[in-house]
């Protein structure tokens, strides 16, 4: 990590999504440089043994309004995603950008996707560009594909069937750790020379190289010690089988989406940007399975 110095600032750094994929990385990132952050989550007594003592944890809900005031009270910083529960952006997302910046807030650090800026039709474009409009300072991390997706929706076909089961054809993927998404966005809220020029800017966050899902799963046979194949399944075969497993069919049509980008070729772009930020190489695949190993084991 980085040696940064944390920001000369008073106020607090409030943290959306919290306890999702990359919300908790960046909690725990912050906590280790020493910054005074606030978790935002639904139910703060619920949430309690997730974070470290020192983590102020404060209820909060996009979709209710009265939640946002406590929340944003002397906040001056701002790690903003999306739920994607919250799909409509216009009655959620943008109110509470200007709610923010009413209260206070200096920055904004957004966590968007990976070629947003090339498709408006992508709530998360619409996000940047209402962010974008604002007087708040703001900073996108268009994130390329979580390795950690591969246990939190995968884990169960690696487990019991060893074999990695998503429609991405021949299209390789360039897997970002989300430990060093939220690394990069602790760097980002907490850069202690405000002229460094990490503000008002994007940073487009890969892994170190992209993979396609044969050699993903060979990754995963040599560090799992067991044979795990691609099945590359139909988008039928995929959509079905994720409906049985008890996905619903809106996210079902969401990960189609994302597996379709690979297929299609446009998943694969590396950048240096997460070495650039931390002064390190980007954790590579192998470094996560092997952290997660225990996720896939039968």
């Amino acid at each position: 990590m980085t040696t940064d110095a944390p920001s000369a600032t008073s106020g607090a750094v409030l943290v959306t999504g919290a306890t999702g994929t990359v919300g908790s990385h960046v909690v725990s990132a912050l906590a280790d440089r020493d910054a005074q952050v606030r978790a935002a989550v639904r139910d703060p007594a619920g949430a309690a043994d997730e974070f470290a003592r020192t983590v102020e944890l404060v209820e909060f809900d996009f979709e209710r309004p009265e939640t946002w005031g406590q929340a944003l009270a002397d906040v001056d910083r701002l790690f903003l995603m999306r739920p994607p529960a919250v799909s409509d952006v216009k009655r959620h997302l943008t109110p509470f950008v200007d709610a923010a910046a009413r209260t206070g807030v200096e920055q904004v650090t957004y966590l968007s996707v990976l070629g947003a800026e090339k498709n408006p039709l992508l709530p998360h474009r619409r996000v940047e560009r209402h962010l974008e409009s604002t007087d708040v300072a703001a900073t996108f991390l268009r994130a390329s594909f979580f390795m950690q997706n591969l246990h939190e929706v995968h884990a169960e076909e690696v487990a019991s069937r060893d074999e990695i089961f998503v429609p991405a054809g021949d299209g390789a993927t360039s897997f970002v750790d989300a430990r060093d998404v939220g690394e990069v966005a602790a760097v980002v809220l907490t850069d202690a020379d405000r002229g460094s020029g990490r503000r008002n800017r994007a940073y487009d966050l890969t892994g170190p190289v992209a993979l396609d899902y044969r050699q993903v799963a060979a990754v995963f046979s040599a560090v799992l010690d067991r044979g795990i194949e691609y099945a590359d399944p139909s988008v039928p075969e995929f959509a079905w089988r994720m409906h049985r497993r008890g996905f619903d069919w809106g996210y079902v049509a969401v990960m189609v989406g994302i597996y379709t980008t690979a297929r299609l070729g446009l998943a694969d772009r590396v950048t240096d940007d997460v070495s650039r930020v931390l002064d390190r190489d980007p954790r590579t695949l192998r470094e996560y399975v092997a952290d997660y190993a225990d996720e896939f084991r039968r």
